[in-house]
């Protein structure tokens, strides 16, 4: 390949081993060049954006000082992990990330060895460098160096703190380096926020501590139990002085910092003389979200994944959307406030994503009705089963695959006591360009085995407000609605707010030969089957619209099941327990024998692309609904 003459630095790395070869100085000059790179190729392919550009000397400074792919990075949620997927032999393949077949959207094992664990949700990366760390040790790889990068967003997830606890109790040599950024995707909120902000500690007195350590286990003084009764006093000693407990140092985690993430040089050198120390350690950086790209340190969370922009002005390239339907985010973030205006009782809660599932409308309006916990999914379900039980009524906001973290939640604090907590999952189905750790295809399967929960999904924008005003009306209990990401059928989307009897479906469409059954919006796709196969075949094809998985219509099931020999199902979800299977459950305990065939996400996790090359590989896009229905 030509060489690049923009990158003259970047261009010679292929891998951190090229990187190692260069001098310490010239090592700012490969973080303005990745910086650019970055910049270069989102400004028009689309992606995380100010993530990536706030870790760009964090991740220069890891692969220059540690020996990767041998040591471990193990790197929490992975929106931040451009810059190390081009330092890791992804360079000139980087325009092809996030597009079908392309390079995948976050870390992964399967694509690269320097990708040390899955990541896509957050809060993981200290228990899985935890594990990591302990699997060394075990098999005796003492020079083998894990490193977890975990932000101060993620660190307010309980899998976090559960894995700082095990660190400290743990024989390991982990280092965690803690990115505080003062981000989430919003703002970060609660008191380890605050906490972090605040923290302080001497580098002086750390550096005449380790000199210290290693002259007494020189001289044989300090050995493993001694260290940890002097780490206790030391630290009791410290918080005594600096009138202030450090939480880290509590839990016997060494910790240095805070200091500054965007000085490379600095970094590089700090990496260097607390690697080989014994012990869990956790290093404190304070860096830009956005940094090196104004418009982004000014506004990070709209900078978080802004779509296309120009990269000279800062000016970011907004498709026109006149005239077209709105998002369904968008229609939940306004038919919330109508109904809090009307209901004193409804509150909204969200971990971390006021603006991503648009729960900002209220909260602008209604601070005191919303309430963004962090990220912190189990959290956010048990507290809606708190404020349920004493009177209130909970629009809990969490995208679908995000919800697979409060399973247990969901069953023993809110479904077990019929608890009025309204569960709105957004980015439910397929979702395109982010892949497999964040498709919603599971909920349907996953939710439809817990009892007294009610089961909705919207066929399109005017059925979305009609179950949220059905959910929250008087003794309705636990009630989860799935709706996806993008945007909507109905242009003129407002309508008057009207309930749904539970449990009733909808016949969309008259037919005599084959009888399809639908759930949600995948049943726009499948009027287009319909038609078109008709027109086709001659053939009078059915349209049901189930709206509700749980409880099914049982009614309109068994006129199915009298009247009909072929049954299609089709579903943003996945086969294996979802709706397809409920109905061959109910035709097979009510005596009735058609032949189904069932449409939906496959038993393989779906890569990533557009949501509609998606649909298509799966064979939910409109022409293979049609020849499915055309094979009857």
């Amino acid at each position: 390949m030509e060489q690049d003459n923009s990158y003259p630095l970047l261009t010679n790395i292929d891998t951190p081993v090229d990187l190692r070869k260069l001098k310490l100085e010239q090592l700012p000059e490969v973080c303005t060049e990745l910086r650019q790179k970055i910049i270069d190729e989102l400004s028009c392919n689309p992606g995380h954006f100010a993530s990536s550009l706030g870790v760009i000397e964090l991740t220069v400074a890891l692969h220059y000082v540690f020996n990767t792919p041998y040591d471990r990075i193990v790197w929490d949620v992975g929106h931040q992990a451009y810059g190390h997927k081009i330092l890791t032999g992804r360079r000139d393949a980087f325009h092809t990330n996030r597009k079908l077949n392309g390079i995948r959207p976050f870390p992964s094992p399967k694509e690269s060895e320097y990708d040390t664990f899955t990541c896509g949700h957050a809060s993981n990366s200290i228990s899985a460098a935890l594990g990591m760390a302990v699997a060394a040790k075990h098999k005796g790889e003492d020079n083998r160096h894990v490193v977890a990068v975990i932000g101060d967003g993620s660190m307010s997830g309980g899998l976090a703190f559960e894995g700082l606890n095990n660190a400290s109790s743990t024989p390991n040599n982990l280092l965690i380096i803690l990115n505080d950024n003062d981000m989430a995707i919003d703002r970060s909120v609660g008191g380890m926020k605050q906490y972090l902000l605040n923290l302080q500690t001497s580098e002086s007195y750390n550096r005449f501590r380790f000199k210290i350590a290693r002259l007494l286990e020189k001289w044989g003084i300090l050995n493993e139990k001694r260290r940890k009764s002097l780490i206790r006093f030391n630290n009791s000693l410290k918080s005594m002085l600096a009138q202030q407990q450090n939480v880290f140092e509590g839990m016997n985690i060494r910790y240095f910092g805070p200091i500054d993430g965007h000085d490379v040089n600095g970094l590089a050198k700090v990496l260097k003389d607390i690697k080989d120390m014994q012990g869990p350690k956790l290093l404190h950086i304070h860096t830009t979200k956005g940094k090196g790209f104004e418009p982004a340190e000014k506004a990070a969370t709209i900078w978080h994944a802004p779509g296309k922009f120009d990269k000279e002005t800062g000016e970011r390239i907004v498709s026109d959307t006149e005239g077209m339907p709105p998002l369904y985010q968008d229609v939940f973030g306004h038919t919330l406030l109508e109904l809090a205006k009307q209901n004193d009782k409804i509150v909204g809660v969200t971990p971390a994503m006021p603006s991503g599932c648009s729960m900002n409308i209220l909260m602008k309006e209604m601070p005191d009705r919303g309430f963004d916990v962090g990220i912190a999914e189990g959290h956010a379900v048990t507290f809606s089963g708190g404020m349920a039980k004493d009177g209130l009524i909970p629009f809990c906001n969490i995208y679908s695959s995000f919800m697979q973290r409060a399973y247990d939640n969901i069953i023993h604090d809110v479904a077990l006591h019929k608890q009025h907590v309204v569960f709105c999952l957004d980015r439910a189905g397929l979702v395109g360009e982010d892949g497999p750790t964040h498709h919603g295809v599971f909920d349907l399967a996953y939710l439809r085995s817990i009892p007294n929960l009610t089961i909705a999904s919207p066929l399109n924008e005017h059925e979305l407000r009609k179950l949220m005003y059905t959910a929250q009306l008087p003794d309705k209990g636990p009630f989860a609605i799935r709706y996806p990401r993008g945007r909507g059928a109905l242009v003129d989307w407002e309508c008057p707010l009207e309930e749904i009897q539970i449990g009733k479906g909808q016949k969309l469409k008259e037919g005599k030969d084959i009888a399809v059954l639908t759930i949600g919006p995948i049943g726009n796709e499948a009027m287009k089957a319909i038609a078109s196969a008709e027109a086709k075949s001659g053939k009078s094809i059915a349209h049901y619209d189930l709206r509700f998985l749980k409880p099914l219509d049982e009614q309109m099931l068994d006129e199915i099941g009298q009247n009909y020999q072929f049954i299609v199902t089709v579903e943003d979800g996945v086969l294996k327990g979802g709706m397809g299977s409920a109905i061959l459950e109910y035709m097979s305990d009510h005596g009735y024998s058609p032949k189904i065939h069932r449409i939906g996400i496959p038993d393989s996790f779906v890569q990533h692309g557009t949501p509609n090359e998606l649909y298509k590989i799966c064979g939910m896009d409109a022409t293979s609904i049609e020849n499915v229905l055309l094979s009857f």
